[in-house]
């Protein structure tokens, strides 16, 4: 199966992915988890309705968007609530509703985006973008204000693609897998498939700085981007008339980014390639993380490059959650694995390989990669039945320079340990790198302990550890999952006030009331406008 040929799913409250494709743990899992004290959690907890908008805003909806697109049932509020971080899960399995919208409203166009926005600033209602509700920073919880969310899926088109420049206008509501069928017909790709390509949208994309796991060849999305529409309490602006310029400072990269807190984005213009022919994956072994991370360090600097570079760490080797079948084994040292696409592929591969082996790795062949290319989209589904029989399982990123790379997982590592330990939940934790520079690349931790009896305050006490050894060890808070809410006062630490203030200045500009996406990335200013 190809990424086309993937379905559209439509994710549901408080688990990941597919209903109709449920994960069950393998017995060697659920032995791990009994090692680490798990215990099965009790039963989940139904939502209780709350009061939605008052008449005269409903009213103001439905004359903007008719009636069939506006909805208030308790179903589709809740179905609308929060994102896919293990504490929203867990807060949708305690029925908690504190984060779920008065309505939900279903834009057909931009204009219809536009009027919303204008309409909304006037009544100061506050709105929230909504389109693969991915979000794992707490990206759709704005805080202390009623809201609606403006769910983009039926800005559902390609809207042209120009084979000459090679590029393709998208509506934002477009999921990451409706855009590649798209574009396969017409034989083209975007190569942007990050682990939340089944549910995330190409407005999500922009919105958060995704990175696909294909980036090492294709790039991240941000660098995909050429031009964009976006919609804002003010008017609409519209960025890229060609590929580079220097008319001022590129304003693309201050909206890209910029999580729905100065206007929604509707549509966006993309570099695509030709759709490729060839895909090979393998899988290389190397005797530790840090001879491991030389490697990739030397073909991420000095090519050549291949179109897909990970590398595990010993722990996350030896359990190995590439397979998602299996939970254990693992023959020592850590896996890398290595994907080549498009044309000339054995070349790349063999000069690939050259690096490789002459690093130090030993080349397992086609085995270890299909796996993990079989398995990629299906890790997460993993969370739910770990959550099911107790653990806490979790994730978090981050990026760094190389020379800083080695001291900043450690650090982490060493937080999320002592954190968790002294709740009396020594935890596993396992690392990555997914996503490599010339100057530096990411690292991506997965956390698993058991649960105490506050799970979500348990996850809190580890990931404001993690936060503060990340700041400490000279990282960037996220490196693609966002800021939100999760990461907001740490993003603050990390560009200053006066950056932050200059970030209010222009939300205050284009947001004067303070409707999109409030407490969300942006602290709020001191004086807003009455």
């Amino acid at each position: 199966m190809t990424e086309s040929d993937l379905p559209v799913v439509q994710l549901t409250p408080g688990r990941w992915g597919d209903p109709a494709h449920p994960v069950t743990l393998p017995p060697a899992a659920l032995q791990a988890l009994k090692h680490l004290g798990v215990r099965r959690p009790g039963a989940t907890t139904a939502p209780a309705d709350r009061s939605g908008l008052t008449k005269e805003v409903s009213e103001l909806l439905v004359e903007l968007l008719g009636g069939e697109f506006v909805k208030t049932d308790l179903g589709t509020r809740w179905g609308h609530t929060r994102g896919y971080s293990t504490t929203d899960l867990l807060r949708h399995r305690a029925g908690d509703t504190a984060d779920m919208p008065a309505a939900v409203v279903y834009p057909g166009s931009h204009d219809d985006v536009q009027a919303l926005l204008t309409a909304c600033s006037e009544h100061r209602v506050a709105v929230v973008p909504y389109a693969g509700g991915t979000s794992v920073v707490g990206g759709l919880a704005p805080k202390g204000t009623a809201f609606i969310a403006v769910d983009l899926r039926r800005l559902d088109r390609l809207v042209e693609l120009d084979e000459v420049s090679r590029t393709a206008t998208i509506e934002a509501g477009v999921r990451g897998t409706a855009a590649e069928a798209l574009l396969a017909e017409r034989g083209y790709t975007l190569g942007h498939f990050p682990q939340s390509y089944e549910g995330a949208s190409i407005g999500g994309y922009a919105a958060t700085r995704s990175s696909g796991q294909s980036s090492a060849g294709y790039g991240r999305f941000d660098q995909m981007v050429v031009g964009l529409t976006m919609a804002t309490p003010r008017g609409t602006i519209r960025l890229g008339r060609a590929p580079m310029s220097a008319a001022g400072p590129d304003l693309r990269q201050l909206v890209l980014g910029s999580e729905g807190t100065l206007g929604i984005i509707t549509s966006v213009v993309l570099r695509i390639r030709p759709r490729p022919v060839e895909r090979v994956f393998e899988g290389w072994r190397f005797g530790s993380f840090d001879e491991g991370l030389t490697a990739i360090r030397r073909l991420a600097q000095d090519g050549p490059l291949p179109t897909v570079l990970r590398l595990s760490d010993e722990a996350e080797t030896a359990i190995n959650l590439a397979d998602p079948d299996v939970l254990g084994g693992g023959s020592g040292g850590v896996l890398a694995i290595v994907g080549f696409e498009g044309e000339h592929t054995e070349v790349r591969r063999t000069g690939v390989g050259a690096v490789l082996s002459g690093a130090g790795g030993a080349a397992l062949g086609e085995g270890p990669g299909e796996i993990w290319r079989e398995g990629r989209y299906r890790a997460p589904y993993l969370r739910d039945p770990l959550l099911d029989e107790g653990a806490l399982v979790e994730t978090l990123e981050t990026a760094g320079f190389w020379s800083t790379l080695p001291a900043l997982k450690a650090r982490v590592t060493e937080a999320l340990v002592a954190a968790l330990s002294e709740l009396g939940t020594p935890p596993i934790v396992l690392c990555h790198v997914s996503h490599v520079y010339e100057t530096g690349a990411s690292l991506y931790f997965t956390v698993i302990c058991a649960q105490t009896d506050e799970p979500i305050a348990q996850w809190q006490q580890a990931k404001t550890a993690a936060s503060a050894a990340i700041v400490a060890a000279g990282g960037t808070i996220s490196h693609h999952h966002g800021v939100g809410t999760d990461h907001r006062s740490a993003y603050a630490e990390e560009v200053g006030p006066l950056a932050i203030e200059a970030l209010q200045a222009v939300k205050q500009v284009l947001d004067p009331h303070n409707i999109l996406n409030p407490g969300i990335l942006i602290p709020p200013a001191p004086n807003p406008t009455p």
